[in-house]
């Protein structure tokens, strides 16, 4: 199966794992708002949940809880990047945002209940013992947080109204939080599941989650919105610093491939069962969704 194959049919069953927790839930619009907002998306995040299982010799099904659980994750920090106080975006994967299609209130309350169901599906025992769905939840809770997601979103807010642009070394530090902490830990999650060292993932994950932000900030000045399903160029409207207008565009581009290098380099131990990690590093930097 080839690595696009293989993304497609990870998404498929992560999309089934997430409708299925979700269809015995109660019969009111946040649900339905809920189940709209995971449906869709490249599913790179649960993908690298899998893959690393997989390359560490799990089958699919005893890391598909941990793939829905951070792809949950992730799609409540979208509903919410979403919202008029934060970005104020009407679009996404193509389609209109959690709170233009219902109202704020319901995307707030989505948003909060896609975060807890991610915890919940961390408890399944099927990813193993109690230490390890503990050290999952751990994980989560870190790379989600006030020391990761959480504290590069605020980083970002705060950038909107500073006095000067960001340098170069504090939007990385922002990128590692905001996009890097949560690809950290769906790279890591196989390693955890598998009693595996995670430090090769670590080292990878850490280049892969600045490649894929320096390639979105490439993708806001370059990218078309028929094909991003969201809007571009918003970032230059709002005068904010990016890599791009840091690095310019050759440079921002040199910048993510050097990365992608290294991410490929940290999976040398694992030979040519990381084939599918190293076709995902190189998706990042072309991919124009």
């Amino acid at each position: 199966m080839s690595f696009s194959e293989r993304l497609k049919a990870d998404a498929a069953l992560i999309e089934a794992r997430l409708q299925a927790v979700l269809a015995d839930r109660a019969d009111q619009p946040v649900t339905h708002a809920m189940r709209y907002a995971v449906q869709g998306g490249k599913r790179l995040r649960g993908f690298l949940v899998l893959e690393g299982a997989r390359m560490l010799g799990l089958p699919e099904d005893r890391a598909i809880s941990a793939a829905a659980a951070v792809e949950a994750l992730h799609a409540y920090s979208l509903v919410h990047d979403d919202l008029p106080c934060m970005d104020d975006d009407d679009l996404r994967r193509g389609q209109p945002t959690v709170h233009r299609k219902w109202d704020d209130a319901t995307a707030v309350l989505a948003g909060d209940a896609l975060q807890t169901l991610a915890f919940e599906l961390l408890c399944d025992p099927a990813l193993g013992s109690g230490e390890v769905r503990v050290a999952l939840v751990a994980g989560l809770a870190r790379a989600s947080g006030i020391d990761g997601m959480v504290l590069g979103q605020a980083l970002d807010i705060a950038a909107e109204t500073a006095s000067r642009p960001l340098t170069l070394e504090q939007i990385t530090a922002l990128q590692a939080g905001k996009t890097g902490a949560l690809i950290g830990f769906a790279a890591e999650a196989g390693a955890l599941i598998a009693g595996a060292d995670p430090a090769p993932l670590r080292r990878y994950a850490a280049a892969l989650g600045l490649a894929f932000q320096i390639a979105d900030d490439i993708l806001d000045v370059t990218g078309d919105e028929a094909k991003t399903g969201k809007r571009v160029k918003k970032d230059a409207q709002a005068g904010k610093a990016t890599f791009v207008s840091l690095l310019g565009l050759d440079g921002a581009r040199a910048r993510a491939a050097e990365l992608i290098a290294e991410a490929e380099a940290a999976l040398d131990p694992y030979g040519a069962r990381a084939l599918n990690l190293i076709e995902a590093a190189r998706f990042v930097i072309a991919r124009e969704t």
